[in-house]
């Protein structure tokens, strides 16, 4: 990422590089401490995380989703539900549970972000694999109808010289 804001003049605060290699959720975890004191303390305005989505071995989606602030879904108001009451207050259970959401948001991006590159490389490389097959059974051809040829034009000289002995 940094290697294509940096020409574009664009801010970069921080660059955490190669995470990617060795994921842990220890790594997540930091990384969402980082972002979670950054918004608190007003460094951040919002927090963007921009991933692939693996869908399958061929497909990944490159995705945005945001981190910071978390937008509340809006409520259907036509299914009527009694409050809840939270015990301890729902200041204390959200100040715990945020943290932990952005943790874990990360942590899935990097695994997802992981299993969409191994899914490329793996499509990559059956790619190359069948296109090495096939250039193989075209030489392999080749080389036989070179052969063959080789054959019959010695079968034709020796053929002729013994013809000419005659």
């Amino acid at each position: 990422g940094a290697e294509y804001l940096r020409p574009r003049k664009v801010p970069i605060g921080k660059v955490h590089e190669n995470i990617t290699g060795n994921i842990s959720y220890q790594v997540a975890a930091l990384l969402g401490q980082e972002i979670v004191e950054g918004y608190e303390e007003g460094r951040y305005d919002a927090v963007y995380l921009v991933y692939n989505a693996f869908k399958s071995a061929i497909s990944q989606v490159p995705t945005v989703r945001k981190l910071v602030p978390i937008e509340p879904k809006p409520v259907d108001d036509s299914q009527h539900v009694a409050p809840y009451i939270y015990e301890p207050n729902r200041t204390e259970v959200l100040s715990q549970l945020l943290p932990k959401h952005v943790e874990v948001q990360i942590f899935r991006a990097l695994l997802e972000s992981a299993a969409s590159e191994h899914g490329a490389r793996m499509s990559a490389m059956d790619n190359a694999s069948k296109n090495a097959n096939e250039m193989i059974r075209k030489l392999t051809l080749q080389y036989n109808r070179a052969r063959q040829a080789a054959i019959t034009k010695e079968l034709m000289e020796i053929i002729s010289g013994a013809e000419a002995i005659k």
